[in-house]
């Protein structure tokens, strides 16, 4: 988004500026609701690339030049027809509400791409059992995904039982240290602890991964946590398979 944001706040500016200009020459033919709803449509274009302030500038500065070219008295920041004072604030309210609906249109495709991610982490890892892959495969295989799908620095697996005060990611997706809950959404995975997620299978723990996230504040949600403890558990069935198998 950084790289077009200028670029889309400058035409946010100067867009509305330019077309309400360019009817000048035909504004006593020209049906000033139909002005409007030019307006509103570099408005739209604008509001699609999801960037907020974009949008409101881009409905602020039509409404400033629909007034200012397109109303009598022209030239003026002044409208004596209340139908074009109506039009004003509709060009305001309308590009508020077309914003915040491109922006959650976004967020609703940024979480699908997110969601397909996940669900192909858990399927490679899921294909790397199946196919007969060592546990150390599987476990590397499942450090690299709850690294990305937390957006951790790194963990590390190691066997054995937890330890008591550790901060822990239980299987609910929530994190706990010492039998309080952390907030994560808000401030965050601990930065001053390796943080636990068990590794276990029909009840019995197999082993734990160990998740740093040291060098910035990690705000999973509970959707991607959640992903971290599937992740997990697979690690878990694939170690008791191989420890029950007399051929791995």
């Amino acid at each position: 988004m950084e790289s077009y944001r200028n670029p889309v706040l400058t035409a946010a500016v100067f867009a509305p500026l330019i077309v309400a200009a360019g009817l000048v020459p035909f504004r006593h033919s020209f049906d000033n609701a139909n002005a409007a709803l030019l307006l509103v449509l570099v408005i739209v274009a604008v509001a699609s690339f999801g960037i907020r302030p974009a949008g409101v500038i881009a409905a602020v500065s039509s409404a400033v030049w629909f007034d200012f070219f397109l109303t009598v008295p022209f030239n003026r920041l002044t409208i004596e027809n209340r139908d074009d004072i109506e039009a004003t604030v509709l060009l305001v309210v309308i590009g508020a509400a077309v914003t915040e609906i491109a922006i959650w249109g976004r967020r609703q495709q940024a979480r699908a791409s997110r969601q397909g991610g996940y669900l192909a982490g858990v399927m490679t890892t899921s294909q790397a059992i199946a196919k007969g892959g060592s546990s150390g495969e599987v476990i590397d295989q499942v450090r690299t995904e709850l690294t990305a799908v937390l957006r951790i620095d790194g963990c590390r697996f190691l066997a054995g039982g937890k330890r008591e005060h550790a901060p822990q990611l239980n299987a609910d997706g929530s994190v706990t240290r010492r039998d309080r809950v952390v907030k994560v959404e808000r401030d965050g995975l601990p930065t001053d602890s390796e943080i636990e997620l068990v590794v276990q299978h029909a009840g019995v723990v197999r082993g734990r991964f160990l998740l740093t996230a040291a060098s910035r504040i990690a705000r999973p949600d509970l959707e991607q946590r959640l992903v971290a403890v599937a992740l997990a558990d697979q690690v878990g069935a694939a170690l008791a398979s191989q420890e029950s198998s007399p051929m791995k």
